[in-house]
């Protein structure tokens, strides 16, 4: 069994605590994680990049002069894509989508070998318990006390707490996040992850299958 240190509300380690090799012992693919995390990204980009092509651009619906005669090239519009002012030519549209499907397995896989990776590289902190008293003081002070003070940490708690979510949002470089929700994403933006016993209890279920 794979076992990582267990932390108190004073920040001291109390002995140590079993995971699931099955969860947090395997090997991790940089391939594998890589993957989902560019489909993760492209899926949250948003098509906001738009252009007019010459059908689209107002004006120029006059012949700009006649078509013989004046010794200077024929153009029909002004509204041409050579002209300026003109429109765009294969320019980017907001009806492209950026979307990628994720198979269930693979995205499932690629957070336990982040998890996993986590653990080999001593950034899973697991605390017995969490006094939730609603103040960032307290959350403060607890991941000051916590390894890695300084570092960007995620905590991952397993249901909505709108208390704690309160206590964390104003601690700088702390973020909340549900064991349900959490992705690759969430585990590579932040250098620790912080739970409890029942987070860790949460994602064992989450990921038995």
């Amino acid at each position: 069994m794979v076992t990582v240190p267990i932390y108190n509300q004073a920040g001291a380690a109390e002995g140590n605590y079993e995971l699931s090799d099955a969860i947090f012992g395997i090997a991790p693919k940089k391939s594998v994680i890589h993957q989902v995390y560019r489909a993760l990204e492209a899926n949250a980009r948003q098509p906001w990049a738009d252009t007019k092509d010459r059908g689209e651009v107002r004006g120029g619906g006059r012949k700009p002069w006649k078509q013989k005669g004046t010794g200077r090239a024929r153009h029909g519009s002004t509204r041409s894509p050579i002209w300026a002012g003109g429109g765009v030519t294969f320019g980017p549209l907001s009806i492209r989508n950026y979307k990628q499907k994720i198979n269930k397995k693979m995205n499932a896989l690629a957070v336990r070998m982040c998890l996993s990776g986590k653990v080999q590289d001593g950034a899973l902190i697991v605390v017995s318990d969490i006094v939730n008293d609603g103040k960032t003081k307290t959350m403060a002070g607890l991941r000051k006390r916590l390894p890695g003070e300084g570092k960007t940490a995620v905590f991952l708690t397993s249901a909505n707490d709108h208390m704690l979510q309160q206590s964390i949002q104003n601690v700088p470089s702390f973020d909340i996040a549900r064991v349900s929700d959490v992705n690759v994403r969430d585990l590579l933006h932040h250098q620790y992850v912080i739970t409890t016993k029942e987070g860790i209890a949460a994602l064992e279920k989450r990921f038995a299958s």
